[in-house]
């Protein structure tokens, strides 16, 4: 640092304490990380009030780390702590955020996202040196159960009462009986979600990962849903068939390494009045639009995900998770779609509706 490159004391201590902050937010969400693994949280919310040795008791585990990840959690404000009773206890939007599972709000599913990128770390570091992809599949498993138990939540609330609606025509030719493909399906969520919603219609799940494919099987049978539900392992560019009425891909086209010439298949699958709908994360048109803690967010996923992911595949476009709106109806337009609009959003995804 040059001189005349003088510190402002102040802006040094505002960026520390934001520093802190962070630091302090990522022992936090590790600490609900470990207390989700655990059952601690569903423990505390279970009982009402409890002192260490009581959730001690109740969970099994000694008594000595659960004090320590109870004074850690108090800490954060993660739970309550009365210094008179020397009990624990959750406020219902704590229960909400750290142990109820299937809630849209339960951050438990994204907690395990971020520590399945830590693990995976080493790799990406060796991807920066080589500019090679790191595949999906060589991930740690852990981040595969992960997307789906953060993506289902959001996709329950919101496509079938929401989405659907959204798209022009759609939710009729589905309640009639329609041909549907979800590419780029994972572990099954968005298609059985569907397929429980319109029974009259057909869901055809594709993917390249194998093991997500199993997964997505045994939720179809689960949820009573095999008979109207199709899962192949076969890639975006490439799965069979034709005379889709509707196309979908969830969270995923940005991870695709041919993302033109996946829509350029759906384009030629799909019927002439067909719809392609595209779920993508929500971001602006320029880096400056996204510079706030949800880009952060993605973009960071970006960086460990979804660009290896896109830079392992032919191709390689590498569109990532920030693309924008205007990025991606270029995209889709390459792909031989004529007409885009939003449909709908949420805080956290956009909503395109493309037709041929």
């Amino acid at each position: 640092m040059s001189r005349s490159q003088e510190v402002n004391e102040q802006k040094l201590e505002e960026l520390q304490g934001k520093v802190l902050g962070d630091v302090a937010g990522s022992l936090g969400l590790l600490m609900a990380y470990l207390g989700d693994r655990l059952d601690l949280y569903s423990a505390l919310a279970e009982l009402g009030e409890a002192t260490s040795e009581q959730l001690s008791e109740n969970t099994g585990l000694d008594e000595r780390y659960v004090r320590e990840w109870l004074s850690a959690n108090a800490a954060a404000g993660y739970v309550e702590y009365s210094a008179e009773r020397r009990a624990f206890s959750m406020t219902p939007e704590q229960a909400v955020l750290f142990s109820a599972e299937g809630h849209p709000a339960c951050m438990q599913g994204f907690f395990q996202a971020v520590v399945s990128n830590y693990l995976d770390e080493p790799k990406v570091h060796e991807v920066f040196r080589s500019g090679e992809g790191l595949p999906w599949s060589e991930h740690n498993t852990c981040l595969f159960c992960s997307t789906e138990r953060f993506f289902r939540p959001m996709y329950a609330a919101n496509l079938v009462e929401s989405w659907i609606p959204a798209l022009d025509g759609v939710r009729k030719k589905l309640e009639r009986g329609a041909k549907v493909a979800d590419v780029g399906c994972g572990h099954g969520s968005s298609t059985v979600l569907l397929a429980e919603a319109f029974p009259n219609s057909t869901f055809h799940g594709f993917d390249f990962h194998a093991p997500s494919i199993e997964h997505a099987r045994d939720r179809a049978r689960n949820a009573g849903v095999a008979g109207n539900t199709i899962f192949e392992v076969v890639g975006a560019s490439d799965y069979p068939g034709g005379g889709y009425d509707l196309v979908a891909i969830f969270d995923a086209l940005h991870d695709m390494g041919d993302p033109v010439g996946a829509c350029a298949h759906i384009r030629r699958t799909l019927k002439d009045d067909g719809t392609f709908m595209l779920v993508e994360p929500a971001a602006g048109d320029s880096l400056e639009e996204n510079l706030h803690p949800l880009g952060q967010i993605y973009y960071s996923f970006s960086t460990m995900i979804c660009t290896p992911a896109s830079r392992a595949q032919p191709v390689g476009l590498a569109l990532g998770a920030q693309a924008g709106e205007k990025r991606l109806t270029e995209v889709l337009r390459e792909g031989g779609f004529t007409r885009v609009r939003r449909a709908t959003e949420t805080p956290t995804n956009m909503v395109l509706e493309a037709r041929p």
